[in-house]
């Protein structure tokens, strides 16, 4: 499976996290963030901004000089026992807050082995998640977590997906022609959420940002009631802006 897929917003902040936390983790016994800007090359405005959001998700911590020094959290994701269990609760954790920023239920999915995955979900009595009445995998056409997905991906392998997956119509809004799909994809900038207005169900509205890092295709979701559409693509974009602790979670 080849991809096509861009760097985006999330993924250069990820990348620049990563940075000050190897940074961070080469000075056992603290390093301040002077020294840190130094190191890492990076503007004292871009280092703080980076230093809130890891002391936030529990990466780094200050100690009684200010200096900084590896947290918790970075401890557990980096044992080898238990990592999985570690990531699923960190990750668990990012989407309940994503979820109360944006107000919406929140989606992680993958593509893995050429199958559309929700791997984690954070929903509640306010923010319902969506009704899967037609299995996610066989419609990835008109989700917006199919179509994030499936834009990552490079023209032949979209293909191969849509061969084995027919495009029902779910909706009178579903577009059921793959060439009309492929079209669409094909022009879908990288940086734009894609959309799915009521084309998966009807009273619902979503929207979906790419996470990807290296081989892994992958997303983040949100659903509206289609009553709250108007606020859907500024709560797509907090969901954009807040996707780099998601994507550092799983790069580390």
């Amino acid at each position: 499976m080849a991809l096509k897929h861009e760097p985006t917003a999330p993924y250069h902040s990820a990348q620049d996290a990563l940075r000050v936390l190897e940074t961070v983790a080469r000075h056992t016994t603290g390093v301040t963030d002077t020294e840190l800007a130094r190191l890492t090359g990076l503007t004292p405005e871009r280092l703080t901004t980076l230093l809130r959001m890891l002391r936030r998700e529990g990466y780094v911590e200050q100690i009684t000089d200010g200096a900084y020094v590896t947290g918790d959290a970075l401890t557990r994701l980096g044992s080898a026992q238990g990592r999985e269990e570690a990531l699923r609760d960190k990750l668990q954790r990012t989407l309940d807050r994503l979820r109360d920023s944006v107000g919406a239920a929140v989606y992680l999915s993958r593509y893995v082995d050429g199958e559309i995955r929700i791997a984690q979900y954070a929903d509640g009595p306010t923010t319902p998640a969506v009704n899967e009445w037609v299995d996610f995998r066989y419609s990835a056409h008109a989700t917006a977590v199919g179509k994030s997905l499936l834009g990552q991906l490079d023209h032949n392998s979209r293909r191969d997906h849509l061969s084995r997956h027919k495009l029902a119509r779910l909706t009178s809004r579903t577009i059921t022609s793959d060439r009309l799909l492929l079209s669409r994809l094909e022009s879908q900038p990288p940086t734009v959420p894609h959309l799915d207005l009521q084309e998966y169900a009807v009273g619902t509205v979503c929207a979906a940002v790419p996470i990807s890092a290296g081989s892994a295709v992958g997303c983040l979701a949100l659903s509206l009631p289609v009553e709250d559409a108007h606020r859907l693509r500024q709560a797509a974009d907090t969901l954009n802006r807040n996707a780099a602790p998601v994507l550092l979670s799983l790069a580390i």
